[in-house]
């Protein structure tokens, strides 16, 4: 899909609208946690998904928000969950019995990491972590007991790419599924269905809600594997509420002006922090610096994401008095909205590893991740060569 489809798409999310509600210009709300039913031969056909009948089950502001996340990754249908970790739960749970084995990036999001080895694993299933870098690798990790294979697009936090194209051209060499977190991404760089994903799940909460307003998450596929995803969806309880749904879908429509910006200001970040002494190295995928820069030429469209790290000296004190001087970034639990955020990494998980672990996958105290916002690039360089100020002039 071109940059101008896209725009288009987005702007006339507005327009869809679910099943009976359908031919209004605009999508209405719809707080409702049930649907009445005329009698049982109706409750009947409402069970079996032709109407409207509880709110857990399926409601109209999921379904249109569902629709145009479909429209925008390209898929057949969508499930909208009420967090992104409720998404990967169900998908996890959906796909996997006692028995079975996946292979997942040793460098996922460090909650999809707890789920996998507090949950998954005490049902019976396997989990290989593997670095994503080397193919070869990640082969020689599958075997005849693999449902599927799980990565993200962009690591986090350290930015390293995957080659979405090889790892899906394994998988179906290999009759494995293919899963793929692609919150960092977007539609706006990269549709994975496009590239031989089975199934595409976002944090609704980042860039698609934008504006630290909802929590949401989803996953696209094809109708059959979302059928199942949906079941699992029901049971667990993980459904976005008609507010969050409505506000997600007010969101689309400004998503490719918003991700635009915050894209433009990485990239100028990035490139003012990689010409500081202050600054050990740069983690991100624009720089011509970065080792799997050719890839990301390749495989993502029209930019390079809107996240980045760097480190600095690993002295945890010097950090805190960097965040200290910050006056216009924010030190966030979350990225993706319209204020620029900081994030360490290290912080964030030091409770569920060890220092040693950490520092294996290169999370060391002095890495800082930034969310970029829409602000003005250059108030924001300024206001990080300032906060640098506490390692030297």
């Amino acid at each position: 899909m071109g940059a101008l489809k896209m725009r288009t798409e987005l702007l006339n999310v507005g327009s869809l609208l679910a099943k009976e509600a359908r031919g209004m210009e605009e999508q209405p709300l719809y707080r409702s946690t049930v649907f009445e039913t005329e009698d049982t031969g109706d409750y009947d056909r409402a069970n079996c998904g032709e109407r409207y009948l509880y709110d857990r089950i399926e409601a109209p502001n999921r379904d249109c928000l569902g629709e145009a996340i479909s429209r925008l990754e390209q898929g057949q249908d969508t499930a909208v969950f009420g967090a992104g970790m409720g998404a990967i739960s169900a998908v996890f749970l959906a796909l996997n019995r006692k028995g079975s084995h996946v292979v997942v990036n040793r460098a996922v999001y460090g909650e999809t990491i707890e789920l996998l080895n507090d949950i998954l694993t005490t049902y019976g299933v396997d989990v290989s972590y593997v670095d994503f870098e080397s193919l070869e690798a990640v082969e020689q990790a599958v075997t005849e007991r693999t449902t599927l294979i799980y990565t993200e697009v962009l690591t986090n936090p350290l930015l390293r790419v995957v080659d979405l194209d090889a790892v899906t051209a394994l998988a179906r060499r290999r009759g494995v599924l293919t899963v793929v977190d692609s919150t960092f991404t977007t539609p706006m760089l990269i549709r994975p269905l496009e590239h031989g994903a089975d199934l595409v799940i976002h944090s609704l909460t980042k860039y698609f809600g934008g504006h630290s307003d909802i929590t949401g998450g989803s996953v696209t596929g094809s109708r059959e594997l979302i059928k199942k995803v949906k079941r699992t969806q029901v049971l667990l309880g993980s459904c976005m509420a008609p507010d969050s749904a409505w506000l997600a879908l007010r969101s689309l429509r400004t998503m490719e002006l918003r991700v635009r910006r915050q894209m433009e200001n990485a990239a100028a970040i990035a490139g003012a922090l990689e010409g500081d002494p202050r600054v050990r190295y740069v983690n991100y995928p624009g720089l011509v610096s970065h080792p799997q820069h050719e890839l990301a030429d390749r495989l993502l469209d029209g930019g390079y994401g809107a996240m980045l790290s760097f480190r600095v000296e690993d002295d945890l004190e010097k950090v805190d008095e960097m965040i200290h001087r910050l006056k216009v970034i924010r030190y966030l639990g979350t990225l993706g909205g319209i204020r620029t955020s900081l994030a360490h990494p290290a912080t964030a998980f030091r409770h569920e590893f060890s220092r040693e672990e950490l520092e294996a996958v290169g999370i060391y105290d002095g890495l800082v991740r930034i969310s970029a916002g829409i602000e003005d690039a250059e108030d924001l360089i300024e206001d990080l060569r300032e906060a640098l100020g506490v390692f030297g002039e």
